[in-house]
């Protein structure tokens, strides 16, 4: 089975020959090979490319350890360049690996017979400051698990099966062509704690392993709750009994993020226009990993559905925030306070601005207004989106709120 990546590979198509490195990120496993040596190679031999003119090499193959050393690159890629002046792709995957690996790209791009493409899996090396790194010459095409539409693209069939499938095994691609449920949870899981949790552990240099595989998993069981580190600092001695420092805890949650596992979604206060700084919300890159982090337990649909609906939104290439907005409410006592409502996601591109909220059922008109209650304390033009896991069909209710299912939104690019 062939899984179309086209939304990536025409990224690639359309940065051919503008001067930069292509640098294509992502999680481990997430299809950059895929995508690279084997999509975007099709791609060049079918615009008419020799195949001596695609110069291709996985650095983290034992047989290419050699090449890790900068220099023995450099003539290596000298070497298999043709003497007709025509255009040479090079497509290095895993390029992290290379010593002083910036220095090497950017001798590389000094020769105007090479476009340079690159694929890595660490962002400390190669998403954070990419333009600063490659001084204004790095172009990143950021590469996701499969979307649910990919995903149901490869699979057809029933979308409510479809469904279950994705968000308990994940967009991994290779979870897709592994046939039993057994199978894929094996493979899931050794991808954690053998690739994922290896990596992490090896490039970081941690000792305390166990440490980290317990804040993973704190992570996993609170996705979409709001923490922060000293809030976790607390729960590892109140649930774990051992002491972690906060400062600890930051760390290892920046050598998560590195390593794409997981990302931030920082508060919002949708009326004073500024970021709250106290707590932060975080959501994994794929539910396949986190099920396998918690050993395929707390399968709660509802926040499941908020992390998905995160991951399509920064697949569609969307800033993702979470909102909050006060109000005034009465007690009982007939005392006035403020009462905080959030926003499950703020989401920005350029300067378009969508508030969307995450509702797992909406089965009856109180559940509705809590559901709307924060939308509607936003006094701004900008649209607001309820997603419900109903089968429902799209409609806007008298204050321009918009209702729509969530295998629409998954499946429909254009359904925001």
């Amino acid at each position: 089975m062939i899984i179309a990546r086209d939304k990536y590979l025409q990224q690639l198509i359309a940065a051919k020959g503008n001067g930069m490195v292509k640098i294509v990120t992502g999680i481990r496993r997430s299809g950059k090979s895929f995508l690279l040596m084997t999509l975007f190679h099709q791609h060049l031999v079918s615009q008419g490319v020799q195949e001596n003119h695609i110069i291709e090499l996985s650095l983290d193959n034992r047989k290419n350890k050699s090449l890790r050393n900068p220099d023995t690159l450099l003539d290596f890629i000298e070497s298999k360049i043709q003497s007709d002046q025509q255009m040479h792709y090079v497509i290095l995957d895993e390029v992290q690996l290379v010593d002083d690996f910036v220095e090497v790209l950017l001798s590389l791009m000094q020769d105007k017979r090479l476009d340079v493409y690159v694929s890595g899996s660490n962002s400390k090396f190669l998403s954070k400051d990419v333009v600063t790194e490659f001084r204004g010459r790095g172009d990143e095409i950021h590469l996701f698990p499969l979307s649910f539409n990919e995903y149901y693209t490869a699979v057809g069939g029933d979308k409510r099966d479809a469904w279950k499938d994705y968000y308990t095994y994940g967009g991994l691609p290779q979870v897709l062509l592994t046939e039993s449920d057994e199978k894929k949870i094996n493979y899931l899981t050794d991808l954690y704690e053998l690739t994922y949790l290896k990596d992490i552990v090896e490039r970081n240099h941690l000792r305390n392993v166990d440490g980290l595989r317990t804040l993973i998993r704190i992570l996993a069981s609170d996705i979409g709750a709001p923490t922060n580190p000293k809030r976790i600092e607390n729960t590892f001695q109140s649930t774990e009994h051992v002491r972690i420092k906060d400062s600890t805890i930051r760390d290892y949650i920046g050598y998560l993020q590195d390593a794409f596992l997981i990302e931030e979604a920082l508060r919002y206060d949708v009326k004073g226009r500024k970021y709250i700084g106290t707590e932060t919300k975080y959501y994994f890159a794929d539910m396949g990993v986190r099920a396998a982090v918690l050993n395929m337990r707390q399968q709660e649909e509802t926040h499941i559905m908020e992390n998905i609906i995160y991951n399509e939104l920064r697949m569609r290439g969307y800033h993702v925030d979470v909102g909050m907005v006060e109000t005034w409410t009465t007690t009982a006592q007939n005392k006035t306070m403020r009462l905080p409502l959030e926003i499950d996601f703020v989401v920005n591109k350029g300067a378009e601005r969508i508030y969307i909220q995450s509702a797992y059922h909406m089965t009856s008109e109180d559940k509705e207004r809590k559901e709307k209650r924060s939308l509607l304390n936003v006094n701004d033009n900008f649209r607001k989106i309820v997603i419900v896991d109903d089968d429902i069909k799209r409609k806007t209710d008298e204050q321009g709120i918009v209702t729509i299912s969530l295998l629409d939104f998954l499946l429909d690019q254009n359904s925001i």
